[in-house]
């Protein structure tokens, strides 16, 4: 089965789907692609802009569960200056998240990793803090969240506006 065609099954509605993308900053990118242990997998492009930002993906993880039973989805940021976290968001939480990484993180040049952009080796240090993987029990087809808990991509980096995602649902 052709990428596009597999994402079209897997959001059922592509036009609808790409249009709250495109307004939302997102693009899904044509890899996807069935394992053969039956697990699904996709790659969502994220636009995080030239500074720190925490980007809720909650909606773009239900919208990939959505009709698949129970299982895991694995939430990936294949980035070595980005994270993934579950938090309140809408309340403050993401600006103290910041200000707290920015304290314990400071932007300086004390650090030994230095290209890029002043204070670019503390970003390198945040996925030791802020993981870049999350596994989430699915049932039917929904994540488990807790009532106040979203999925957010932790990116500081201000040298890379562009971020990638994968989500991969595995049956079971």
């Amino acid at each position: 089965m052709g990428a596009l065609k597999l994402m079209d099954s897997v959001y059922q509605s592509c036009s609808g789907y790409a249009g709250l993308m495109g307004v939302l900053g997102f693009v899904v990118t044509a890899r996807a692609n069935r394992g053969s242990a039956g697990m699904d997998s996709v790659v969502i492009e994220i636009h995080t802009g030239n500074g720190p930002a925490v980007v809720d993906v909650t909606a773009e993880v239900r919208r990939f569960c959505a009709g698949r039973g129970d299982g895991v989805v694995n939430v990936f940021v294949p980035h070595a200056t980005a994270g993934l976290a579950l938090i309140e968001t809408g309340s403050g939480t993401e600006e103290d998240l910041l200000a707290t990484i920015s304290r314990l993180l400071p932007a300086t040049h004390a650090w030994v990793h230095r290209h890029g952009s002043p204070g670019h080796g503390a970003d390198h240090v945040l996925p030791a803090f802020v993981s870049p993987s999350l596994l989430i029990p699915v049932l039917a087809g929904r994540p488990e969240l807790g009532t106040w808990q979203s999925v957010v991509l932790v990116d500081p980096n201000r040298d890379n506006p562009v971020r990638r995602l994968r989500l991969s649902f595995l049956e079971g």
